[in-house]
């Protein structure tokens, strides 16, 4: 090692050795203890996007209430309702309508009577519209779902039931 880099050594044992070198070495291992942190927690950890995607509603077959539920890996169907407190919660369907055939501001919660082990088509206990698996979003200007009067009168006429 040549005389310059030994005492360019000294000078940062030195800087070390002082408080201010200190102060700077506390600084960088706290630091890299956040990044170490944050990487784990990002790896491991759920995110907002996750708790977003994995939280559905539900609703009880035995009360009919809705109810938010997270999914996880181990999650099976039918999931424990908070209401009846048995393994009676299943997915919903959301209706968009109107009793009227305007779309609704929010999404109205509906259990299929697949579910319920029901053979008739499923409508919407708001609005008598006819509700199916994934249940599509409206887009504007759509014509709506058949009331259950419009389903019985021509049934063949309008999309499968579940």
């Amino acid at each position: 090692m040549g005389e310059e880099a030994q005492r360019g050594s000294q000078g940062v044992r030195e800087f070390l050795n002082s408080n201010a070198g200190k102060g700077v070495t506390i600084a960088f291992i706290l630091i890299a203890l956040g990044v170490v942190f944050f990487s784990i927690k990002g790896s491991f950890g759920s995110s907002e996007i996750q708790n977003f995607a994995n939280t559905r509603t539900f609703i009880c077959a035995e009360t009919l209430k809705p109810y938010q539920y997270e999914l996880t890996a181990t999650s099976k169907i039918p999931a424990p309702s908070p209401f009846s407190g048995k393994n009676t919660g299943y997915p919903a369907e959301m209706c968009y309508w109107t009793k009227e055939g305007k779309i609704r501001p929010t999404p109205y919660p509906v259990l299929l009577n697949s579910y319920r082990k029901l053979p008739e088509p499923t409508f919407c206990p708001d609005c008598g519209r006819l509700v199916t698996v994934r249940n599509p979003a409206p887009q504007s200007g759509a014509k709506p779902p058949p009331t259950e009067a419009e389903w019985k009168a021509n049934p063949r006429s309008h999309p499968a039931a579940e």
